[in-house]
């Protein structure tokens, strides 16, 4: 399986990124060309070679008028502070694929959730101060182009290194991480070392957040290439992120893979209240949720609920299930799976962006069209849902692509 590490011991940025997957690619130039002629006004990206601590690295520098756009707070008042919408017709007027506007558009939307979640505002009313800037936008576009260029089945993320101390921002001093990356980074391994700086920012934590696989340590994987990725902060260690390219060993069926399964009986909700409890816990990323007939006490019938879950997330569950159904507890065990890889892959059509379930090993490999991306084409076509899926899988992207 070809797999992609990143090894983010110095955090990550947009540029740390897409400098380290820069060096990954065969064909540099030609990324260059094209990302110089997205069709924005007085922009230039260059790649340089950059030695620090004695490693040579890449340092991808985005110019916007022929001068880099650092971000100072006494110099807010220069800023076009973008918001979601402006940021968004940005990127639909890009010249790259809809599957590259499709993942940077959803960074985008995590960044601004995130946002709008630390300052208590709506996300229509969140706007984007540095992550707004030009060379931001290109970082993120930047390393989705190059993401897609690699392709890779599985990437997969080391803990990340939040750094210490304080950093400037719009709304003053603020402690590291700052408020939205901690937002973004819920969930995620992170951790902090006595490296005073801010290590992880926003735009690193939101792209690593949406590429991801998984977060662990490194697996064991042959290795094809590296792409050192330097930062522009000097310390004494090297700044840099590291991308490793290689082929990940993967057994035929392991039961490495833990999950929660998270039960309670009921027999006195409606199905209605039922029905809009199981939706919360799926909108909330559940891994399943399902329910089962049966027989209670004094023969009354019921309703068994099992929610199944990230072990890392059973106490927000097991709260969930208390809130929205009438149960007084919820059993927990802890179940071991064989389980195939996964991820979700965007691929292009002539009907739109549409989403692959791609499931493998070294032995297996299955591909499903998400049912809502199926459902939407068989209305716009008014024809049945299986005429539909025949017609996305006989897409040309999609046959060449999965």
């Amino acid at each position: 399986m070809n797999g992609l590490y990143l090894q983010c011991q110095m955090g990550a940025s947009g540029d740390m990124i897409m400098s380290s997957l820069f060096e990954l690619i065969e064909n540099k130039e030609d990324f260059l060309n094209k990302i110089n002629n997205l069709g924005l006004n007085n922009v230039k990206v260059s790649a340089k070679e950059v030695l620090k601590c004695g490693i040579k690295g890449t340092h991808i520098e985005v110019l916007v008028h022929d001068k880099e756009e650092h971000f100072h707070t006494e110099n807010l008042h220069k800023h076009d502070h973008k918001n979601l919408k402006k940021i968004e017709d940005i990127i639909k007027k890009l010249n790259i694929s809809e599957t590259v506007k499709s993942n940077t558009l959803q960074i985008y939307k995590t960044i601004a959730n995130a946002e709008a979640c630390v300052h208590n505002r709506q996300v229509d009313q969140i706007h984007f101060h540095e992550i707004g800037n030009l060379d931001a936008i290109l970082d993120i576009v930047g390393s989705c182009m190059l993401i897609e260029d690699i392709s890779p089945d599985k990437i997969i993320v080391s803990p990340i290194n939040l750094g210490t101390g304080f950093v400037n921002c719009l709304h003053g001093v603020l402690p590291v991480p700052a408020p939205a990356t901690a937002c973004i980074l819920k969930g995620i391994p992170a951790y902090s070392n006595a490296i005073n700086g801010e290590l992880c920012t926003p735009t690193g934590a939101a792209i690593l957040k949406h590429i991801a696989t998984e977060f662990s340590n490194m697996p064991e994987m042959v290795i094809d290439k590296i792409g050192y990725g330097i930062g522009s902060k000097d310390f004494k260690v090297l700044n840099c992120l590291r991308a490793f390219l290689g082929k990940i060993n993967t057994s035929s069926l392991t039961t490495d893979d833990s999950i929660i399964k998270l039960e309670c009986n009921l027999d006195d909700m409606t199905g209605e209240a039922i029905s809009f409890a199981t939706n919360i816990f799926l909108e909330n990323k559940a891994l399943d949720v399902y329910t089962t007939a049966i027989q209670m006490k004094k023969n009354r019938p019921g309703i068994l609920l099992t929610c199944l879950c990230d072990i890392k997330q059973a106490n927000f569950f097991a709260e969930l299930i208390l809130k929205h159904t009438s149960t007084l507890g919820v059993r927990v065990s802890i179940c071991k799976r064989y389980s195939l890889d996964r991820k979700i892959m965007p691929v292009s059509t002539s009907y739109g962006n549409i989403n692959v379930k791609i499931a493998r090993n070294q032995n297996i490999k299955k591909t499903k069209i998400e049912y809502d991306d199926i459902e939407k084409i068989a209305k716009l076509k008014n024809t049945s849902f299986e005429e539909a899926l025949e017609i996305l899988k006989n897409q040309n992207e999609y046959t060449t692509k999965i």
